[in-house]
């Protein structure tokens, strides 16, 4: 039993279409959305060269030349025209000649293809080309070799001509759909600058290493993920994260290899290089994603496997029909290329997969990425959405809320006495007051004689004048005027100046400008908001409150959050969970859908589906609606692909003969190819909804 799971392991999948496709699993080629095959022999893989799309389009090209003269000695132009071309000595061969070559030359791919779909028992669209092309071949040979004039030579040379350039076009809509993931590959520089001995020099991005000071001018690209020691400057960080502003960086400011530096210049210690770069990160999720199915997608694979065997008893039991009913062997086996070809499930391979593709980009230019897409197409269903507070729909820094100053004073005052107080204390809240007074431009005044009042505050003198600076117990009794705030778990600190309060000052866990807009945009969408937290009933109650959040909890333990998931879900809820992805993990898992806030270390979470890399709650409405669109799509997909033949499948074996409706096999390849550009159009439409 170990021995079977070891070799499963060891198994490489390829692409029947493009054997330059190789996975260790199965999954969809991402040029053109077919299923991966084992890979039995690895030596016969590498004998087979131009199965790229570029290869695709010169096969055409020489295809369609080789079947004009097909075409033109064929009895076409007499039964169109009531003419014929000059015939020449060896003329009724020129088909038989011109059409081996396209059949060998240019139908090799397919031939080739089916082989490998049969050796791994997964018959689907190169099969059923295969059969249709080989059985027009082998009888316009034998048709030949006896002497008879009915051939189906330029129905096979049309045919694999069709065929070739339908695929070049899908092969282009699924390139131009994964461009933008693709192009995350190439967003690293090919050299660093390293400081070394006060001098910089140019290495390979390969030998930069942790600890290395790189050096980066205005304009270039940062090498890897590390932190700003000396310089100020704007960094464009869109092309990771989905940020469209500017990002400025100075000193002690994290920067994410790939990201485009601005007009400044940027001393930069690396802290993170190769696999373990914020980037890299992207790329493994990008890769788990690719790899991942939907439900849709596994209901496709198994459609488009039925459809095969569909489409080949449809041809046999046609083929039987026609030629026991005294129709000939020309046309029973004209009928059976007809019906093989109008079933083929290449639309259907593509459907859903190519839909899935685009909409990874699109969640990934939107600054959230898919891990799993199962999580993207459950997004749909969800009736409530519950937030950790801290971190999520707060700041997660303390900070100052509000300022109030007493009469005849001003705020300004206030804050420029105590924070030129603060200004030597160590204490969090006393750092938050100076990086107020810093980001207002307020200017620090020099203090004499600073002293700490142990559990109380801080106090030095400023320009003459005793100032005091902390909470409650520094004054005895709080003013009515701070009841409000201090119910709403706020701390308060005053300020003091010669023994009277000139004004007090509001700190907390500021509550974001994204969180109001989230909780909107997903109210207008008809999705409930709940919350929950460690934080006292008071604390709670007000965020709700500000928020309009339907449902919160409060004064929960972290190992208690799963639980308050699954009081949800047994009210008959789908739930999706948002948080950090560390101390939320288990209720990330429980819930329906897990969404994990943080960028950096925090997006390989393994226990949330989708994680947003700009830790902006207002990405999780566009987490909704893109997977209500993609379903969308996907279900439009899936409709054209099998409805089609519903129809397409009775013409082409032939049951409107008598009304005179006969779909040839070149008219059948022709449907067939474009209901596969059609589906790709259609899926490639996605990419230009705003979300």
């Amino acid at each position: 039993m170990n021995h079977e799971h070891h070799e499963e392991q060891q198994k490489t999948y390829i692409c029947p279409m493009h054997p330059e496709v190789r996975s260790d699993k199965p999954g969809h080629c991402p040029e053109c959305g077919m299923n991966l095959v084992p890979e039995k022999k690895k030596k016969e893989f590498n004998k087979h060269a131009g199965h790229k799309t570029s290869s695709f389009l010169g096969k055409f090209w020489i295809s369609l030349i080789l079947t004009i003269p097909i075409l033109a000695y064929s009895d076409l132009p007499e039964a169109l025209f009531s003419w014929q071309f000059p015939a020449f000595v060896g003329s009724r061969y020129l088909a038989l000649i011109l059409g081996s070559i396209v059949f060998f030359y240019s139908g090799w791919v397919f031939l080739m293809g089916a082989w490998h779909e049969l050796r791994a028992r997964l018959p689907g669209m190169m099969t059923l080309i295969a059969i249709a092309v080989s059985a027009a071949y082998f009888f316009s040979v034998g048709s030949v070799i006896s002497g008879s004039e009915h051939t189906l030579f330029w129905e096979l040379a049309t045919l694999i001509t069709i065929m070739l350039l339908g695929h070049y076009i899908e092969m282009k809509s699924v390139q131009s759909a994964q461009g933008a993931l693709k192009e995350l590959s190439k967003l690293l520089p090919d050299m660093a600058e390293v400081l070394r001995g006060g001098n910089s020099i140019s290495i390979p991005l390969a030998e930069l290493k942790v600890g290395n000071v790189v050096f980066v001018r205005p304009g270039a690209k940062i090498p890897a993920d590390g932190k700003v020691m000396e310089g100020k400057s704007e960094v464009n960080e869109s092309a990771v994260t989905g940020e469209s502003k500017p990002i400025l960086k100075s000193e002690g400011s994290e920067v994410i290899a790939g990201t485009l530096n601005a007009d400044g210049s940027l001393k930069i210690q690396v802290t993170k290089i190769g696999e373990y770069t914020f980037l890299a990160g992207v790329m493994k999720l990008v890769q788990e994603a690719q790899s991942s199915k939907s439900r849709l997608q596994v209901l496709s694979d198994r459609a488009a496997f039925y459809l095969t065997l569909i489409a080949i008893t449809v041809g046999v039991i046609t083929f039987a029909a026609w030629l026991s009913g005294g129709s000939g062997a020309s046309f029973a086996i004209e009928r059976l290329v007809a019906v093989l070809v109008i079933a083929c499930p290449h639309a259907l391979g593509l459907a859903v997969p190519l839909i899935a593709s685009i909409s990874t980009t699109l969640a990934a230019k939107n600054g959230f990425l898919v891990k799993q897409r199962m999580a993207l197409e459950s997004a749909r269903n969800i009736d409530i959405i519950l937030f950790d507070k801290t971190g999520t729909l707060t700041t997660g820094e303390y900070g100052v809320e509000k300022v109030v100053a007493a009469p005849n004073q001003k705020e300004s005052d206030v804050i420029q006495l105590a924070a030129s107080v603060d200004s030597h204390s160590e204490h969090f809240v006393s750092k938050a007051i100076v990086r107020y007074a810093k980001d207002k431009n307020i200017p620090l005044l020099p203090i004499e004689d600073f002293k700490r009042i142990s559990g109380k505050g801080v106090s030095a003198s400023v320009q003459g004048k005793r100032i005091l600076a902390g909470g409650e117990a520094m004054i005895g009794q709080a003013p009515k005027e701070t009841e409000i705030f201090s119910k709403q778990g706020k701390t308060i600190i005053y300020a003091i100046a010669d023994e009277n309060i000139i004004g007090f000052i509001v700190l907390g866990d500021i509550i974001r400008n994204e969180s109001r807009e989230a909780i909107a945009g997903l109210k207008a969408m008809g999705i409930k908001t709940a919350m929950v937290t460690g934080d006292s009933e008071e604390v709670a109650k007000w965020v709700a409150d500000e928020l309009e959040i339907d449902e919160y909890f409060a004064r929960v333990l972290p190992g208690e959050k799963s639980e308050k998931v699954k009081l949800l879900q047994s009210k008959g809820l789908k739930v999706a969970m948002v948080g950090d992805g560390i101390n939320d993990a288990p209720a990330l898992t429980q819930a329906d859908l897990g969404i994990a806030i943080g960028a950096g270390t925090n997006v390989a979470v393994e226990s949330a589906g989708i994680i947003l890399v700009r830790n902006n709650p207002r990405d999780i409405p566009k987490i909704i609606k893109l997977s209500r669109l993609t379903y969308a799509k996907m279900i439009q997909n899936l409709w054209w692909a099998t409805g089609y033949n519903i129809i397409a499948m009775p013409l082409a074996a032939g049951v409107l003969v008598s009304y005179g409706i006969l779909l040839q096999p070149a008219v059948s390849a022709v449907l067939m190819s474009l209901s596969t550009v059609i589906v790709s159009v259609n899926a490639v439409l996605l990419k230009r909804r705003v979300l």
